[in-house]
């Protein structure tokens, strides 16, 4: 085992630092943690500049660091598909996020499921859609725990067993006690220092690495050799018969992207529609980050760095690369850019198991000092259920059941999005749709042997591959058509979910 001192030492201090934000944000805009409004939203007071890094933060994690560029690495033109999955989702965001944020402020909404429940008047509903973003969320927590695995590992710390893990627990107490303490404030600070290392990281690589490999057009033609060499070859440019699969993997990851509890809990801490509009106009600043880090996969293929896997691609380009000091700058911009998403995600599935599942369902009565506890434990539980199953399971189970993740969040999508324009969709015909959405996209996984997400559909004669989770959408959509009018003509009663004057809340966004 070689440690690398220098690099381990910036880490270090860098790591620090952010602990001790993570720490002093409680007496951030200090509020009353005792409820969870406070602690779990950070009482809807984020203004652009904060949200606009904390929706970065959240969204662009560690993972998305290592997978996209190592994506490349390992499969060519494919892992591309995650910079313009990003662009499609900017406009969604714009429109659909400020009209959610109103009714939610209106209120007092914490969770996609609350406005679910008050809107359809279906707990069953509210309770499916609660358990979806927890059962989503709890891969992605691993997955960025998958992240660290690479970068302590690059540092030299690869010992056996749960010495070799010690540092990742260590850094997971870390987060965990600063996040009970703290709740979504000390995310939104560590996020500032999170992207600006980021972004110094990826404008350092842009370049300085082209300059020593040669330049870009050098770059592109060794990775294309590099790819050609693959068994099985991987293209550099996406042939047309990948094109339906490219299309429907970014489409379906845009429209699941929003659905995350994350990236809700993200929305609702915004102290106005306004600005969610302006965050969703600067987002793409973000957009050209990311294509930045899948390039880095191209520039690994062209430096001839052999990883162990290609999740490896990214921090054995930087080793071979940068000097000590600056791997060590890179990697914490890595492991810190877990520690936000992680932090917001296990925010995220707290409120959830509290609001929708705890409250509703076991506590209805409690006060809000015993919910802000109840979130404030389920979100230690959270943290360390994903890193026992991150520990003890390969690596390999993680990424794979992180296929389902993206599948199984867009079937909430139909309820919580079309049920901000219409009621015209029955509460039970949701359900079912949901329901066929689930099965229909677990069904698919299984299929494929969760070795990836992309399902080749036979229809006519005609074989459509496509990203499992669009398939899946497209027959809750029609279940749910079908059966609004079937249970409308046969009288079922719809309940009486909250009215929404459409024209005051888009105004007020």
């Amino acid at each position: 085992m070689h440690i690398d001192w220098v690099a381990t030492i910036v880490f270090l201090a860098l790591f620090v630092v952010v602990t001790y934000v993570g720490f002093a944000a409680a007496r951030w805009r200090r509020g009353d943690l005792s409820h969870i409004t406070e602690w779990g939203l950070a009482n809807r007071q984020f203004g652009t500049i904060v949200s606009w890094f904390l929706v970065g933060g959240d969204l662009f994690t560690a993972y998305t660091f290592v997978a996209v560029p190592g994506t490349l690495y390992g499969a060519g033109a494919v892992g591309f598909f995650a910079v313009p999955y990003t662009v499609v989702v900017w406009p969604l965001v714009f429109f659909i996020m400020p009209r959610l944020w109103v009714i939610a402020k209106k209120h007092g909404y914490i969770t996609a499921a609350d406005w679910i429940h008050h809107r359809t008047d279906s707990g069953l509903l509210a309770l499916a859609i609660a358990v979806t973003g927890i059962v989503a969320t709890m891969p992605y927590i691993a997955l960025q725990l998958v992240g660290m695995q690479v970068v302590i590992a690059s540092l030299g710390f690869t010992g056996l067993g749960l010495a070799g893990d010690l540092p990742l627990i260590v850094a997971f107490l870390v987060l965990a006690l600063y996040t009970y303490s703290s709740g979504l404030r000390a995310p939104a600070l560590t996020a500032i220092v999170k992207d600006c290392l980021i972004y110094i990281t990826c404008i350092v690589a842009a370049i300085y690495i082209p300059i020593k490999l040669g330049g870009y057009g050098h770059i592109f033609q060794a990775a294309d050799l590099a790819l050609k060499a693959h068994k099985p070859p991987s293209p550099l440019i996406l042939p047309p018969g990948a094109f339906s699969a490219y299309g429907t993997l970014a489409l379906g990851s845009a429209l699941a992207l929003y659905m995350y509890p994350h990236a809700i809990t993200a929305v609702f801490s915004s102290k106005s529609g306004g600005v969610i509009r302006r965050n969703s106009a600067m987002l793409g600043l973000y957009s050209l980050l990311l294509a930045f880090m899948a390039l880095l996969g191209y520039f690994a293929l062209a430096a001839h760095v052999t990883p162990k896997t290609p999740n490896f691609a990214v921090p054995a380009l930087f080793v071979a690369m940068f000097p000590s000091w600056f791997v060590g700058v890179t990697f914490a911009a890595i492991v810190i850019g877990a520690l936000v998403p992680s932090a917001v995600m296990s925010i995220a599935a707290a409120n959830l198991f509290t609001r929708n599942i705890y409250k509703t369902y076991f506590r209805p009565n409690c006060s809000t000092g015993e919910e802000a506890r109840a979130a404030k434990i389920t979100s230690f539980v959270v943290k360390f259920g994903a890193l026992i199953f991150v520990i003890f399971l390969p690596q390999q189970y993680a990424i794979n059941f992180q296929l389902l993740g993206g599948i199984l969040i867009s079937q909430t999508f139909p309820a919580v999005v079309f049920s901000l324009y219409t009621r015209w969709f029955h509460r039970w015909a949701l359900l079912l749709g949901w329901a066929a959405g689930i099965v229909a996209g677990i069904a698919m996984a299984v299929a494929n042997k969760f070795a990836g997400s992309v399902y080749a559909l036979h229809l006519g004669g005609f074989t459509y591959s496509a990203y499992a989770a669009v398939l899946a959408l497209a027959l809750n959509i029609v279940v749910a058509v079908v059966f609004t009018i079937i249970f409308d003509a046969l009288g079922v009663a719809r309940g009486r979910g909250v009215e929404i004057e459409f024209e005051a809340a888009a105004s007020a966004a």
